[in-house]
């Protein structure tokens, strides 16, 4: 059997939120614009597909900036990360990331942790490195599209287990969708999440145990 263990990637894999980091390279003000818009969003007062244009124009990120940013991911890795997933692998689970951040910004990070599957919102550059535009047909660049996601790899491999863990109200949006929904509060504990979460965890020490026993896939 088939066993999925996704995950978000900002305040879960590791400490930071990828759009705020490359916000402030961008100056103090935009910064303060693109909070406001995240939380216009967070707030339900626009609709997330609506905001996700609007932070990227305002930023308007270089290929050069993705890769510092990148490189913060990694050095920002949240505690206990790698021994979690290792162990979890030897017990036939296949990380995936799932995330609302961007691709070349997420996959470094990835290829680090050796998690091969990345669901992201691609960035488009000219030759330059300049940028030119995203990806509008991601799914998690809208409202609802983590649970998509998973719902179509449960079509693709029917009778499959699934795990979601993350910190933030898309990723709650996956619990009807999953097996075990798994709230995260390692970088910040959010109120909605911890309330809704049926699981909720402090550290990455605490997941496989926490997957094993719930789905008891111990042997």
């Amino acid at each position: 059997m088939k066993k999925f263990l996704f995950l978000d990637c900002d305040s879960t894999l590791c400490a930071i939120e990828g759009v705020d980091e490359l916000a402030a390279m961008r100056g103090a003000e935009t910064e303060a614009k693109v909070i406001d818009l995240t939380n216009d969003a967070m707030d339900g007062r626009v609709p997330i597909e609506e905001v996700f244009g609007c932070r990227l124009s305002l930023i308007s990120p270089t290929r050069q900036m993705c890769e510092q940013v990148a490189q913060k991911y990694i050095e920002t890795l949240s505690p206990g990360v790698e021994d979690a997933l290792q162990e979890l692998s030897h017990h036939g689970w296949t990380p995936v990331i799932i995330s609302g951040g961007f691709t070349p910004v997420i996959e470094p990070l990835a290829t680090k942790v050796g998690i091969g599957e990345v669901h992201a919102v691609g960035l488009r550059f000219d030759e330059h490195g300049d940028y030119i535009g995203f990806d509008e047909e991601a799914p998690t660049a809208r409202n609802g599209g983590k649970p998509q996601i998973i719902a179509q790899l449960k079509k693709d491999y029917p009778g499959c287990a699934t795990v979601m863990v993350g910190d933030g109200v898309s990723d709650l949006e996956t619990q009807p969708t999953v097996d075990l929904f798994i709230g995260y509060g390692g970088v910040v504990a959010r109120e909605k999440v911890k309330e809704g979460a049926r699981h909720f965890i402090h550290s990455f020490t605490e997941l496989p145990k926490t997957v094993l026993e719930q789905l008891k896939c111990n042997h």
